[in-house]
């Protein structure tokens, strides 16, 4: 990812000063001798007729109807009309496309067969870049009657990039920002029959993209499209994402009609305070601006309920007036809790949510609006190092709840501007008072960031998202399965990196799966990319996206840049907004630097000691490697022509970063060149494993003494990708999900790869006494060369280091490493397996010329809610390595996906058994579903009917 990082690092050395020139991306579209090249032509789409579409209002509460169906799209070089008139009934759209919304442009088009899924192979070349240069119009009816008597509102939750909005004939006012919300008056303003229209204007600065290729490289990361901030930076092209032909334009969040009767709840705020280190008590302060909107005086009665709590309040408003309610603990006795409910990240408890209902009521007793929202109890802390008075380098415990309580910020941060890859930490404002903060606990992290829940620290282990999906696609039932994926692979947090997934859909499955967020705004690599130019833009959707959000119990982290600092004006006005907005979370400048370790690396490492002796260390928000999926997801993203040898179209789906090291080292570990594509996959899901593993072990072996957190550069991909992913687009989880997995367990034993200690990490909140572990070596052929077994105890939330293990002398080329352990009970706690080199140029192509193994499977006769378990076993002479099992359609023998299986891409001994088990996705049909399995040295085998 970061060539240009280590072009500004050289700069800083050879000059001594920064002068490192900001990057603008093309300045022209891409020599076209360059691009990459296919033996086959792009897809040709079929075109979809225009289906007759009828708009409909699709109640979401009392309150709120979204918008469905009927919409129209047309760009604006193909009408000359004006708003006033294309928001009339009579208005001629025969021209005009089906539109996708929410959705984007590009979605649009691909959706009607205009053009070929950008996805699949070189597709995406074939659609034009004059998309993003262009202006759209949105056109649709809205069924409401001309009778009604409510006050009515037009809700846009996100376009992409500024909007102007009519409505019968009238400019309702414009929107800009895609992270803004559009809020519009239309009370009174209905007919008999009503149209909407949307004029989307496209980014100001959209840039050339960079077609990847062998002849031209990766290529930069973005261009001038970061000039206009708060909008989707990466679709200019960066070296995970080609560009997106529309730049993601449109109406790519949905649209709501909305109702009161003259007054209503704007961004209720919930806050939960814990009398910590006590978590049985907790208090619940909720907060609401309440507008009037009649021209008189008004009473009302603001009722709260949750959780059979009811407490109400009489308020009253002057004609017009806006005016924030508080409904306090101090005031209502109902809001202190006892043993509540407590939100908890993933593998540290329960993440447990309440449903808030907020009813605004006139006089009369009648309903005049409400509010529904979701919330988690609990209260987030921070172990910074900051500078304070006369105190250098001080450990502090940072608690937002009362640093922010003014609405000011505590922290000045700009301390390493000029060179942001230097160490810095924070220093406390000279207005801001020390008595706020309490001695931070955790000195053996020091200097790096812990963040805690509930009085607990939280190891953040897991991933960053580039960008959910390349188009924008969006619904909950597309994000459910990869954010199940982060939480079945124990992962604690994903990071948004520059707020390309800031959506409702994103937050709910993160509180819902308790995954915490590091949530940042729309602003990349200071010295390299370009800072914004709208200042008061950056800010307006800064400010929208802290009210839209804040209640979400996930997020953790505001954060203003990727790998840099904000300007001076921005910085100053971020903090700002964010403290008086959200007094509850931590505000860190940067992704690097400020309590946190530089980033990287992102290449393949030929030394995986490197990440144990060189990589690990403090709280790093990238660190990751290639990651070549399966050779049946690399069949679904290109043409077979194509797929060997590896050529143009693998480098345009980001096979263009570190894949020389990569490739040698699977062509010397595991043998080669490989024949096919089948044969590479099959030997790249080893090293992938082991990669995986490594990265996440180094920081095991030191947690909690030096180590607080590391997030893999990447965990999702964005489209169909070969490079820096867990899973990959299509929900297939290959062996970097498993070697993730592995590592991520909440209880966990291994084997040091640079040292050889026998480390124990438990980032459970549970203790364990007298637990058993057992080491043994076996060869390759599943001979016993060693055993040893050990017993000792583990306090929660640690690392032990029971020994360093003295192997034995003679030990063959390559061997395994087994290790299990179990509790005092006898029930397992964790296994791990390793395959070990031994000597100089050490490999293991040995694996080559054994046997093929035949399993055997037995359902368990109780199927559990939605899951199925099996015991698999091996009854051959012969281990089997690399075992991946896959849910399949019995005729047609397609992968089905998502299947979350609780393991893959293991061993199994002769004469070995293991249970599994398997949860398919509920849409699927169990009468057609077959378990199959494949491995190293196993030939493709259906196991079990189900």
């Amino acid at each position: 990812m970061k060539t240009c990082f280590y072009l500004s690092l050289l700069a800083f050395c050879l000059l001594g000063k920064v002068q490192a020139q900001n990057f603008n991306g093309l300045l022209e579209p891409q020599d076209r001798n360059l691009w990459p090249q296919s033996t086959v032509g792009p897809q040709i789409p079929t075109k979809k007729d225009k289906q007759p579409a009828k708009a409909q209002l699709k109640p979401i509460d009392a309150q709120q109807s979204q918008l469905t169906g009927g919409w129209e799209m047309i760009d604006g070089y193909q009408t000359s009309k004006l708003g006033n008139l294309i928001s009339q009934p009579n208005f001629d759209t025969r021209s005009w496309y089906k539109a996708t919304v929410p959705g984007t442009v590009l979605a649009t088009l691909v959706d009607q067969g205009i053009y070929p899924d950008p996805y699949f192979g070189l597709n995406n070349l074939s659609i034009p870049d004059s998309l993003s240069r262009k202006d759209w119009w949105y056109r649709t009816l809205v069924p409401i009657s001309k009778t009604e008597t409510d006050c009515l509102h037009l809700l846009l939750n996100g376009i992409n990039y500024k909007a102007e909005v009519w409505f019968n004939g009238q400019l309702l006012g414009k929107v800009a920002g895609a992270f803004a919300r559009g809020w519009f008056d239309i009370t009174g303003k209905t007919k008999e029959q009503n149209v909407l229209a949307i004029h989307i204007h496209p980014t100001e600065h959209p840039g050339f993209p960079h077609e990847a290729s062998n002849k031209a490289g990766g290529g930069p990361n973005g261009g001038t499209l970061c000039y206009d901030g708060p909008t989707f930076i990466s679709s200019e092209g960066w070296d995970w994402i080609p560009g997106i032909r529309d730049r993601n334009i449109g109406i790519w969040q949905d649209v709501r009609i909305c109702k009161d009767k003259g007054a209503r709840i704007v961004d209720p705020q919930v806050l939960t305070d814990l009398d910590l280190p006590d978590t049985t008590h907790a208090s619940v302060s909720i907060r609401t601006l309440v507008v009037n909107e009649r021209n008189k005086k008004q009473t009302f009665t603001l009722t709260a309920q949750f959780d059979q709590i009811e407490i109400k309040k009489t308020i009253e408003l002057n004609a017009g007036e806006r005016k924030t309610i508080e409904l306090l603990p101090s005031e209502f006795a109902a809001l202190n809790l006892k043993q509540a409910r407590l939100w908890w990240p993933n593998g540290y408890g329960n993440p447990e949510l309440y449903d808030l209902s907020l009813i605004l009521s006139d006089e009369q007793g009648e309903l005049v609006d409400s509010k529904k929202l979701r919330f988690g109890i609990r209260e987030l802390t921070y172990d910074l190092t900051i500078d304070y008075g006369k105190h250098s380098a001080a450990r502090v415990e940072f608690n937002p709840l009362v640093g922010l309580k003014k609405g000011k910020p505590m922290f000045d941060n700009l301390r390493g501007a000029a060179n942001p890859w230097k160490p810095a930490i924070p220093k406390l404002r000279d207005d801001a008072d020390s008595i706020l903060l309490k001695e931070g606990e955790n000195k053996d992290c020091a200097p790096y960031l812990v963040i805690k829940v509930n009085g607990k620290r939280i190891f953040c282990k897991g991933g960053n998202w580039g960008m959910d999906d390349g188009m924008k696609r969006v619904s909950r039932e597309k994000l459910e399965p990869y954010i199940r994926l982060h939480r079945d692979e124990h992962f604690t947090m994903l990071r948004n990196w520059t707020g390309e997934s800031t959506e409702e859909e994103l937050y709910e499955l993160c509180d819902e799966y308790g995954i915490l967020v590091w949530n940042e705004f729309w602003y990349s690599t200071q010295f390299y990319n370009l800072d914004p130019w709208d200042n008061q833009l950056f800010i307006d959707n800064v400010r929208e996206v802290a009210k839209r959000f804040r209640n979400h119990a996930s997020i953790a982290i505001w954060g203003a840049r990727n790998e840099g600092y904000p300007s001076l004006i921005l910085e100053d006005s971020i903090r700002n907004v964010l403290a008086k907005e959200d007094p509850s979370r931590h505000y860190q400048a940067s992704s690097i630097s400020l309590n946190l370790r530089h980033s990287g690396p992102w290449n393949y490492q030929t030394d995986q000691k490197k990440y144990f002796t060189e990589h690990a260390t403090g709280f790093n928000t990238e660190l990751g490697t290639v990651s070549v999926p399966t050779a049946e997801s690399m069949k679904k993203m290109m043409p077979k022509e194509d797929l060997w040898p590896i050529g143009d179209t693998w480098y345009y789906h980001d096979f263009n970063y570190s894949q020389k090291e990569y490739s040698s080292a699977i062509d010397s570990l595991y043998g080669g060149p490989s024949k096919d594509v089948d044969e590479f996959c099959k030997k790249a899901q080893m090293i992938n494993y082991d990669s995986h593993r490594n990265m996440f072990e180094s920081y095991n072996c030191k947690l909690w003494n030096n180590t607080s957190g590391l997030l893999l550069w990447m965990s999702h991909p964005a489209w169909p990708s070969t490079l820096w992913q867990t899973y990959s687009w299509d929900y297939e989880t290959h062996a970097s999900y498993y070697g993730s997995k592995k590592a991520c367990e909440p209880v966990h034993i291994q084997l040091n790869l640079h040292d050889n200690k026998l480390v124990w990490v438990n980032t459970s909140l549970k203790s364990y006494n007298d637990a058993h572990v057992s080491l043994k070596i076996y060869d390759l052929k599943s001979k016993l060369l060693f055993e040893k077994k050990y017993c000792f105890s583990i306090s929660s939330n640690s690392r032990e280091d029971i020994e360093t293990v003295q192997f034995p002398e003679n030990l063959p080329k390559a061997y395994l490493v087994r290790l299990s352990m179990t509790d005092s009970k006898g029930l397992v706690l964790s296994t791990n397996d390793y395959l070990r080199g031994n000597g100089k140029g050490a490999n293991f192509q040995e694996l080559n010329t054994l046997p093929k193994v035949k399993l055997h499977a037995r359902l368990e006769k109780e199927k559990l809610k939605d899951r199925y378990r099996f015991t698999l076993s091996n009854p051959s002479k012969t281990a089997a390595y690399s075992i991946k099992l896959n849910l399949r359609d019995k005729k047609t023998g397609a992968a089905l996906l998502p299947a979350y299986f609780s393991d893959g891409y293991f061993h199994l001994l002769p004469g070995e058994t293991k249970q599994i088990s398997l949860e398919p996705d509920p849409k699927m049909k169990a009468q057609s579903m077959v378990i199959s399995a494949e491995g190293y040295n196993l030939d493709p085998q259906s196991l079990i009917e189900l």
